[in-house]
């Protein structure tokens, strides 16, 4: 299902077919340093793994990472959306590209679409994101989208930024 376009991507929800590009994504080398090793190394725990997070979450809460493709070939080139974890009181935007596809936008684009449709479409007065203090392009990113760093939080064993994204638009009442 798709959730929201942007000028270049498509943004829509996971399914089990795209257990490929999962696998691939979370064994890139950057998705395990700036983010977290999930241990997911074959197809069929790509597999369990859409099915027990993004698919498990958009029935959960709503909404969930999805998958980002271009949007004249449908290539998937990442995902970006919110997932809420039991540890936070907010909802968190998260995002992660193949590094082919990085330096070029789509990050950002793909998460102001995301975040924007995702906090219009469940009224939510605050986002958060966490980052890995030594990745200076997911900082730079979320202070574009309007994010302000609040703190430091402890995830997978390790210290990171916290930070926040207030809504402050009259429709959020």
């Amino acid at each position: 299902m798709n959730i929201c376009k942007s000028e270049r991507l498509n943004i829509r929800q996971f399914n089990v077919n795209d257990a490929a590009f999962m696998l691939t994504l979370l064994n890139e080398e950057s998705f395990i340093r700036n983010i977290n090793d999930k241990g997911v190394r074959t197809l069929q725990d790509a597999k369990k793994h859409l099915i027990e997070n993004p698919i498990a979450s958009y029935q959960q809460h709503g909404f969930g990472l999805y998958l980002v493709e271009l949007g004249n070939t449908n290539t998937p080139i990442g995902i970006c959306g919110l997932l809420k974890r039991e540890t936070f009181d907010f909802p968190e935007l998260g995002y992660a590209f193949l590094p082919a596809y990085w330096g070029k936008g789509y990050a950002l684009e793909a998460a102001n679409s995301a975040l924007h449709y995702e906090i219009n479409t469940h009224s939510l007065a605050k986002v958060i994101a966490v980052t890995a203090p030594e990745n200076e392009s997911s900082k730079a990113l979320l202070t574009k989208l309007g994010f302000s760093q609040c703190g430091m939080v402890e995830l997978y064993n390790t210290n990171n930024n916290l930070f926040e994204y207030i809504n402050t638009s009259d429709n959020n009442s």
